[in-house]
């Protein structure tokens, strides 16, 4: 009886939002889709979930990136789209657009906490300390809007060692690299003070030439497991890597953290935005399957409630907001208070 009530009203909602074609099929277990650097966050929620809640089926938590999850996300309402998206970074304007073309609406965002984009090397690496302009500079398809010829970090600056630039990283369709590109190499780009100059005149120009990578080869797009850019980086010493806070912290016996500014990534340095990489993290809930698949409003519960300090999820390496945004959060999480669109950049 609880199936077949299920299925009308995933029917009726399918119906309802018109989207693209709708499903009469139910689904009685939470999916969520996204960010690779969430994804450890959720699956941890999950599990703890599992064993708490045990009337509903364990969730599905998948790493597609943010960027191909934002579009499974947003693709409609219905048995057949996600009920969660992870996000290393907040949702675009061009996303919230798709999201309401399809019926999307109700989308209730959640800060979680706080990660940082982190560059490491290999405990038996060179110890290597960069800046955003330093790494702007190494890895920038044009920098400055000139060609690229660096082949080794001591053609960036003197100071550091001649070896190959090689940087394992993630692809465009990461949150994180998106994230990179903004926190890092814009900010590198931007100490040269034609580039405000620029951005003022021709901004898509401006946005090309701060943010494009190079691909000749020196920067390596390594998918959306950063677990894997930890082996290579074990694999070669001279190498560097980018990837979330979280994975450095799991991974100390293997890799450490590049100081950047002088500032090495550390739980602290990253929860006061002193290090130039911080940013925050999110969940996205589709609103509209609140009321109709089971145990997505007891998931979303079981987030707000275990993301404090010294929580599993502290101890996963999830960094704690301040404790006003924190408490903002949970109580937008508790309430399902949605996203107003039009607050979206």
């Amino acid at each position: 009886m609880i199936s077949r009530t299920m299925g009308v009203a995933w029917a009726a909602l399918a119906l309802s939002a018109c989207s693209n074609g709708g499903t009469n099929a139910s689904r009685d277990q939470i999916r969520a889709v996204g960010s690779s650097t969430v994804y450890p966050f959720t699956t941890a929620v999950t599990e703890q979930f599992a064993r708490r809640q045990t009337q509903f089926k364990a969730p599905i938590v998948e790493s597609t990136g943010t960027g191909a999850g934002m579009k499974l996300f947003c693709a409609g309402v219905g048995a057949r789209f996600p009920d969660i998206e992870n996000a290393s970074r907040a949702i675009k304007k061009s996303e919230m657009d798709d999201c309401t073309k399809n019926g999307v609406r109700n989308i209730v965002e959640i800060q979680i906490g706080i990660d940082g984009i982190v560059m490491a090397e290999s405990l038996k690496g060179e110890a290597m300390r960069l800046t955003p302009a330093d790494v702007y500079r190494a890895l920038a398809a044009d920098p400055y809007g000139k060609p690229q010829t660096a082949k080794l970090w001591r053609d960036v600056d003197p100071a550091l060692p001649a070896i190959p630039i090689v940087v394992y990283g993630p692809p465009p369709t990461s949150g994180t690299r998106d994230a990179f590109a903004e926190l890092i190499l814009q900010k590198g780009c931007d100490a040269d003070p034609a580039m405000d100059a620029l951005k003022k005149a021709d901004a898509k120009r401006h946005t090309s030439v701060c943010t494009k990578v190079r691909e000749d080869g020196a920067y390596v797009e390594s998918g959306e497991n950063d677990n894997l850019i930890v082996q290579k980086l074990s694999a070669n010493p001279d190498a560097v890597g980018v990837f979330g806070y979280s994975f450095l912290e799991e991974n100390k016996d293997r890799v450490r953290g590049i100081p950047m500014n002088g500032i090495v990534p550390t739980y602290e340095t990253i929860a006061d935005y002193s290090y130039p990489g911080s940013r925050p993290l999110y969940i996205y809930v589709k609103g509209q399957h609140l009321n109709v698949v089971p145990g997505l409003r007891e998931l979303v519960a079981e987030y707000a409630n275990d993301w404090g300090r010294g929580g599993y999820l502290s101890r996963r390496g999830l960094i704690v907001a301040p404790a006003d945004v924190s408490e903002r959060n949970r109580q937008i999480a508790l309430n399902f208070t949605p996203l107003d669109p039009a607050t979206v950049k």
